[in-house]
This record gives structure tokens, C-alpha cells and sequence, in this order.
């Protein structure tokens, strides 16, 4: 298989809107180079479905390196749709490279949950679930799509929603939070504070809005239990008010309208 570049319009910037290109910027003299080499042509072989290789000499293509910021060789960079996506310098070990590929290669899943991500800054999350549904679908322990999902499921499918958090548990710090927050309101609504007072009936309220599916009216009588009787049923109303606004997310229109207000009462 050739590896060397031809065009590198062609072979690289073209191609990568085909399929994701990794370039080897490396050199005759280079020790390292001569180390790295094999190793990713070996990747490369294996991986033909994934990625093609192209490697650039960088004396004899000393525009195309200043261009991408070489200041190092061996430098690798992937390009996918003409842009450099992620990349690594030096010679690691075919471990090491196999580890980064997985993380920087784009995919389907990837794409889907950029999609997620952007639905959701613009307030749109009731129109992620089907992207959601695939990306578990093509990455069942993909901790970003589980704690978007579980989020979501934690009122309607709090069973499910308690599987997904156990997987969005390994994932970035937020959605850990995010499967803590569906493990209380799980609790929460499995097993109410069983507690006597003037907290009682303003808190089955709330839940009474959970299952109707009106987290703001949720929300609000939860306000009132914290003003009423501030420590009732071992603090339901804060612990359960947390776990919500976490899963509503900051931007939800019942946060921006509710939160301020609510901590206010928290002390």
C-alpha cells in the first residue's frame, strides 16, 4: 500500500471529507521517525475501513509543515472534512496509538452526540432522545449519551434511568452528577419521607407534579415545604430540589426562573 504523499490537496485535504486521513510528518534523518514508522503502517493496515495513512516528508514538503505547525517531528495530526481534528508528537508506543485513535476518531456516535449537545444549548432536549436511543445503540456504555439519557428518563422510567446512571457514572465529572441526582430522585419516589407535619402534604404535591410530568409546579411546592418546615423528612424538599434542578440542567427555563429563589430559602 502507498503511503507517501502525492497531492497533498488530494491526498489529504480531499480525501478526509471520505474518510479521516492521518498524516506522519516525519523525515529521513529523524531517529524517532524511524521508530513511529512501523508501527502506524502497521495500524493502517489493520484499520483500512477506519483511516488512511498519508506520510509527508517534512524537508520536501516544508510549506505543508509550517502550515499545520510542525515543531516537531515525528508530528502526527488526523484531519477529517480538512480540518486537523486532534494529533501527537513523538514516537509512542503502538499501545499508546491505538489509544488515541479510538478517542480521536470521529464516528457515527461522535457525530450524533455533537448534534445532542448543540439541541440542547439551544434548549431543545426533548428532541435529543432518538440520537440518544442510537448513539446507546452503536456504544451501550457510552457514559455522555447514558447520563443525557437518564436525565431525561429519571421521572417517566426511573428504573431504566438508574441503569443508564451507572454508566454515565464513569464518565466526565457532570455526569456523575447527573447519575447522583437520578439515584436520589429514584429514592425519593420509591420510598417517600414517611414523616408526619406541615411539610407532608405540600411534598406529595410535588411528587403528585413529578408524575404529572410539571417539574416547575414540582419545584414550587417544594418551596413551600422549605419555607414552611425547612428540615422536613430528613431535608426531602432540598435533597429532592438539587437532584431536579441537576437534571433540569442550568439552562432550562424552570432553573433560570426558580433556582435563585429556592436556594434563598436554603438558609
Amino acid at each position: 500500500m502507498r503511503y507517501d504523499v502525492q497531492s497533498f490537496q488530494e491526498d489529504v485535504i480531499d480525501a478526509s471529507h471520505h474518510q479521516p486521513v492521518v498524516v506522519d510528518f516525519w523525515a529521513p534523518w529523524c531517529g524517532p521517525c524511524r521508530v513511529l514508522g512501523p508501527i502506524i503502517e502497521k495500524l493502517a493496515d489493520e484499520q483500512t475501513d477506519r483511516w488512511t495513512l498519508v506520510k509527508v516528508n517534512s524537508d520536501s514538503h516544508q510549506q505543508e509543515a509550517m502550515r499545520y505547525g510542525v515543531r516537531g517531528i515525528p508530528s502526527v495530526k488526523l484531519f477529517h472534512r480538512g480540518q486537523v481534528i486532534d494529533e501527537f508528537t513523538g514516537a509512542l508506543p503502538e499501545a499508546a496509538i491505538r489509544q488515541w485513535l479510538e478517542k480521536a476518531l470521529p464516528g457515527e456516535a461522535k457525530e450524533l452526540l455533537s448534534q445532542v449537545e448543540s439541541l440542547m444549548e439551544e434548549g431543545r432536549a426533548q428532541e435529543t432522545t432518538p440520537y440518544l436511543e442510537r448513539i446507546l445503540s452503536l456504544e451501550p456504555t457510552n457514559p455522555s449519551a447514558a447520563g443525557h439519557l437518564a436525565a431525561m428518563l429519571s421521572i417517566e422510567d426511573p428504573e431504566r434511568a438508574l441503569r443508564l446512571a451507572d454508566i454515565a457514572m464513569t464518565g466526565e465529572p457532570r455526569f456523575v452528577q447527573v447519575a447522583e441526582a437520578v439515584r436520589t430522585v429514584a429514592g425519593i419516589l420509591s420510598s417517600p419521607p414517611l414523616a408526619e407535619g406541615a411539610g407532608k402534604e405540600l411534598f406529595t404535591a410535588a411528587l403528585d407534579a413529578l408524575d404529572a410530568g410539571d417539574p416547575e409546579a414540582a419545584i414550587l411546592q417544594l418551596i413551600e415545604v422549605l419555607k414552611t418546615d425547612r428540615y422536613w423528612g430528613e431535608d426531602a424538599a432540598r435533597k429532592l430540589g438539587v437532584a431536579l434542578f441537576t437534571l433540569l440542567g442550568p439552562g432550562h427555563d424552570v432553573t433560570r426562573a426558580h433556582r435563585r429563589t429556592f436556594d434563598m430559602w436554603l438558609w
